[in-house]
């Protein structure tokens, strides 16, 4: 509790600005035994005062100018990360050009550390201005080297597809290039549709939202073909196209890819890695997809063509068929028999002589084998009186040893038979 002075009635045993025992290093501090700021504060400024001068680059903003020295933020161009400078005025001065938000600059300086407020400054020594001439000589340098692993090679290029189911399409959030893109597609192909990605196309997330649209559409399977556009610019402004992260991403997509960055006077890497460089958004929307009335005069062409081919066609098979009805073997088929009849008249007398011929031979040969059996046949022998004389077995009796007295005998004559009983045997003598 507070006296009426304000003072505290439990005063500590020890007072605020009595020595306490602070912790050696970092790695015996505890929460019983920390440090307090005002002691890290100067151990982080003697740590980073212990580095040497470094070269960065970076894009400048925030720029401004007091007395002898000029303040800036040096943002990176690909990551969402930023340092503070100080650049010496003159150096600044010395560029020839004036030091504008956007510009690219590489600073030699010292990391530099201030306590009070905890802030780490870069303070340059030297600075330089990055300009075209260094930007394209770095941009010569990849192309080379990506050339070299055949990432432009024409054998990996794909065929646009005829007639896409869908068009992938990469632009802006804002600028012309989407409508230049999707007017001239469907006022070619009216069915033409799209799966628009609307990311940023410069600064420094131009390369991570382009290569994670082009890998989304890229596993679509409705895609058939990706349109990246981008309307012209400065060099600086078209560099997210020639960056190495995006090539490679680039290279990677398995859908056909048509790259329409700028005017034809721009040549960023992608429009070399692309399946088919556009030369403008514009010429990117006629390119991939097919030109609808040109097909329906080349469908009524062909259509044409076809009409006209039967109708030659059937007009020489109607031609051929008046040709051959008008041969006497078509016009008149009788007369071709006439030959044929006669010849068949001729040879069916021929064959009926020739059956009559061999019936009276036959019944010639008949008679004679006819007379020839009757003259051996048994009845002839009996008809001239002689008699076939069977036992009671009825086997022939040839000799009087074949019978008995009073055996019953058969007696086969020319008419007819009669029984008889032996009476008597005479044996020949």
């Amino acid at each position: 509790m507070a006296d009426a002075d304000g003072n505290n009635e439990h005063a500590p045993d020890i007072l605020p600005d009595a020595p306490v025992s602070l912790a050696a290093t970092a790695a015996d501090t505890s929460a019983e035994r920390p440090w307090p700021v005002r002691h890290l504060s100067p151990k982080i400024g003697d740590y980073i005062a212990r580095m040497s001068p470094v070269w960065v680059e970076g894009q400048v903003l925030n720029v401004k100018r007091w007395r002898h020295l000029v303040f800036v933020t040096l943002r990176d161009t690909e990551a969402q990360m930023s340092l503070k400078a100080t650049l010496p005025a003159t150096q600044v001065d010395a560029l020839g050009v004036s030091l504008e938000d956007g510009a690219r600059v590489v600073i030699h300086a010292k990391p530099q550390w201030w306590p009070r407020g905890g802030d780490l400054q870069m303070v340059a020594d030297e600075v330089r201005s990055v300009g075209l001439g260094d930007l394209l000589a770095r941009i010569e340098a990849l192309k080379v080297a990506l050339a070299a692993e055949g990432l432009f090679s024409a054998d990996r290029k794909v065929a646009l597809p005829m007639i896409p189911r869908r068009i992938g399409l990469v632009v802006a959030t804002q600028g012309d290039a989407e409508h230049d893109v999707v007017t001239n597609a469907t006022q070619r192909w009216p069915a033409a549709r799209f799966e628009i990605r609307r990311v940023t196309v410069q600064g420094p997330r131009a390369v991570a939202d382009v290569a994670a649209a082009l890998r989304e559409l890229d596993l679509r399977n409705d895609v058939d073909v990706i349109v990246v556009a981008r309307g012209g610019g400065s060099l600086e402004d078209l560099l997210a196209f020639s960056d190495e992260k995006l090539v490679r991403a680039a290279a990677a997509v398995v859908t056909p890819l048509v790259s329409a960055i700028g005017h034809e006077m721009d040549n960023p890497l992608l429009d070399l890695v692309a399946d088919y460089r556009a030369s403008t958004p514009t010429d990117a929307g006629k390119r991939i997809v097919p030109d609808a009335a040109a097909e329906r005069e080349r469908l009524e062409g062909a259509r044409a063509l076809m009409v006209a081919a039967i109708s030659a066609r059937v007009r020489r098979e109607r031609e051929r068929v008046a040709d051959l009805r008008e041969r006497p073997v078509i016009a008149q088929p009788v007369r071709m028999l006439e030959p044929h009849r006669d010849a068949l008249r001729h040879a069916h007398e021929r064959l009926r002589a020739a059956a009559a011929n061999a019936v009276a031979r036959a019944r010639g040969e008949f008679a004679s084998a006819a007379a020839s059996l009757r003259a051996l046949s048994p009845q002839s022998t009996l008809d001239r009186g002689y008699a076939v004389i069977r036992n009671a077995s009825g086997r022939v009796v040839t000799s009087p040893d074949d019978v008995a007295v009073g055996e019953d005998i058969s007696v086969r004559v020319a008419s007819g038979a009669l029984g008889a009983r032996v009476t008597d045997v005479t044996p020949p003598g």
